[in-house]
């Protein structure tokens, strides 16, 4: 386990939870735990030993987005803070699971869109209001958010600047999955144990590929998931795993 003033990241069974610490808050984004959200992130993605990664919220809030008590001075640092997350969370080599315990507002909505997955408490809400503010989307929103939904519905979410419930969300794709507020520590840990059971290696690669189709040919994709069966064939839990599957056929 490792701590902080305002990240709490413990390592377990090989899932590591990040969990934002300024409850009082609705842990609103300041300077200092932008940065150690950074350090915490750097540490879990760059770990052996982590296969899965979750974020979350203390309290009742995911993430209420900047702290206003401080933009004024330090929205600069906020908004690079916001790329360097978003990039962590993207090439991180394990799964990034979001369970989204409450409010995720502004740069914490782009946080959680940042995720490879977004687990939700029927409770929790979501909002691009950066334009309340008389800003625009930061932390990767113009980027997660067209690509989650809609280039239309990313627009109308945006300019409206509105709170989006869970189940409406979830209609959107800015939720995967809506489950009952008290059940959703322990749905996201039975998810994260389920991703973390599988070959590494192959989870690596299967993210690898599945983003860069985004940006890529058929073709292109075709010549790589070659390149990946080869590589993962050779593999001991490969090897295991189709011998087990080849015994259980044969009885």
């Amino acid at each position: 386990m490792a701590a902080y003033d305002r990240v709490q990241v413990e390592i377990a069974g090989g899932i590591a939870t990040v969990t934002l610490t300024r409850p009082d808050k609705l842990n609103a984004l300041d300077r200092e735990l932008c940065d150690e959200l950074i350090a915490a992130l750097r540490l879990v993605t760059g770990s052996e030993q982590v296969r899965v990664i979750v974020i979350t919220g203390a309290g009742r809030g995911f993430c209420a987005g900047a702290d206003l008590s401080v933009l004024a001075t330090d929205g600069p640092a906020l908004v690079a803070a916001g790329k360097e997350v978003a990039l962590l969370l993207r090439r991180a080599p394990q799964p990034v699971l979001a369970a989204v315990n409450g409010a995720a507002a502004g740069g914490g909505a782009n946080l959680a869109l940042a995720c490879d997955y977004r687990l939700a408490a029927d409770t929790a809400a979501i909002g691009q209001v950066f334009h309340n503010l008389g800003l625009a989307p930061d932390w990767g929103g113009t980027y997660f958010l067209p690509r989650l939904t809609h280039t239309s519905t990313a627009l109308e979410l945006v300019w409206s600047a509105r709170m989006v419930p869970a189940a409406e969300a979830e209609r959107l794709g800015l939720f995967d999955r809506v489950v009952p507020a008290a059940e959703l520590a322990a749905e996201a840990r039975k998810l994260a144990a389920r991703w973390a059971a599988q070959p590494p290696l192959a989870v690596r690669r299967a993210k690898e590929a599945l983003y860069l189709s985004e940006v890529s040919s058929l073709v292109a994709m075709l010549d790589l998931e070659i390149v990946h069966q080869n590589e993962l064939f050779a593999t001991p839990e490969a090897r295991e795993r189709i011998g087990k599957s080849l015994s259980t056929r044969s009885r």
